[in-house]
């Protein structure tokens, strides 16, 4: 597990679900299992825990247990399967949004600009689209959306600009051709975190993060009983804030739906007002925990 995947703000955001032990308990994003070995630590004999992921790669990682449910699918059915596999609801949701280190340390994967490797960034690796993709067949509109979007790139429209220029005279295939179509624009001193925006950029795009995210939530209220808790960890400010306007009144747009008297409720209590960020200590020992930041809420 450790060398998959070192689990980011493990305690808070296990303690945060308040667990019983014959509770019903969904961990959204599997990858090293570090957080589900925890959750499977606090639950008795009859507790549950529904795990899920689209990376095949994460399977290996499944502990032999027989409270364990693991899933090989998107978290954005997460309702379908709950239901599925004969629950009415569940008592907690854990969610850590971020890539696995083990996807960004495998450079064959394509997440990391550290390796020179086929651009590809699918966490399924079974999806057609991926990063080449992109980067090859996109027009310059909607690469520029994509960079101020996903990546909230200053000089997004520069970047695509750049891109289509290169592929014109060759099809853009590697991390490194990336790198070099785009060097110009490069800034002397923060390189590797313009480079970073980029990939999370193509990142979001690729894998459809989030509409995925969107239905995750969808599914998430309808899957969670009254009381049930949510401890999602979330790694960029795009994430952050959508989460806190789900949290806030239940969509992503952060405007609470109101029935036809012109009454509204959000869906969730929020338990922390603001987000739980690591310890230093955390953060020393896991350089990826320091953009980590974790929000809890209580559905009504």
């Amino acid at each position: 597990m450790s060398t998959y995947h070192t689990p980011v703000l493990l305690d808070e955001s296990v303690s945060a679900l308040a667990i019983k032990p014959d509770g019903v308990y969904v961990d959204a994003t599997f990858g090293g299992g570090g957080h589900s070995r925890e959750i499977l630590k606090q639950l008795g004999p009859k507790g549950v825990l529904i795990a899920f992921d689209k990376d095949t790669d994460a399977l290996e990682n499944a502990p032999d247990d027989t409270r364990l449910i693991l899933v090989h699918n998107n978290f954005r059915f997460i309702h379908n399967f709950v239901r599925f596999h004969g629950f009415s609801g569940v008592d907690g949701i854990l969610a850590d949004l971020g890539v696995s280190s083990h996807q960004f340390d495998t450079g064959e994967r394509g997440f990391s600009f550290r390796f020179d490797a086929p651009l590809d960034m699918r966490m399924n690796r079974l999806a057609a689209k991926d990063a080449k993709e992109v980067v090859n067949s996109y027009s310059e509109e909607d690469l520029e959306r994509i960079f101020r979007i996903y990546g909230e790139v200053e000089s997004s429209k520069r970047v695509a600009s750049l891109i289509c220029e290169a592929r014109r005279v060759s099809p853009i295939e590697t991390t490194d051709e990336l790198g070099r179509a785009i060097e110009k624009i490069l800034p002397k001193f923060s390189e590797h975190k313009f480079l970073a925006k980029i990939y999370q950029a193509l990142r979001i795009e690729v894998n459809g993060e989030m509409n995925d995210l969107e239905k995750f939530f969808e599914g998430s209220i309808k899957a969670l009983k009254s009381g049930g808790i949510m401890s999602v960890i979330t790694y960029h400010s795009l994430e952050d804030r959508i989460v806190k306007n789900f949290f806030k009144s239940g969509t992503i747009s952060g405007e609470i739906e109101k029935d036809l008297m012109g009454r509204g409720q959000s869906p969730f209590i929020i338990e922390n007002k603001k987000p739980i960020l690591p310890e230093e200590s955390e953060i020393s020992n896991n350089t990826r925990a320091r953009s980590a930041k974790l929000r809890v809420a209580r559905k009504r």
